[in-house]
């Protein structure tokens, strides 16, 4: 499974998300829109959102820190 967080450095939500992702064992590769335009522009392009955190999970756009929907891709209970 792939997942991608697009952050910022001043994001508690971001934060937030990374925390129940190590918590639950879940691998990411984090993306920093801040110090990185191009991906900004990427993440805009997929989620239609300039808010972050936005996860890419294997093609599905989650916008903000939504445990309900976190929970059931990843089979959490």
């Amino acid at each position: 499974m792939s997942v991608t967080i697009y952050t910022t450095n001043t994001c508690p939500w971001c934060d937030k998300t990374k925390e129940y992702l190590r918590a639950n064992g879940v691998s990411y590769n984090e993306i920093n829109v801040a110090k990185n335009k191009e991906a900004a522009m990427a993440m805009i392009q997929k989620s239609g959102q300039r808010a972050v955190p936005v996860l890419d999970v294997d093609g599905s756009i989650i916008i903000g820190f939504d445990k309900s929907r976190l929970d059931k891709l990843f089979n959490i209970r």
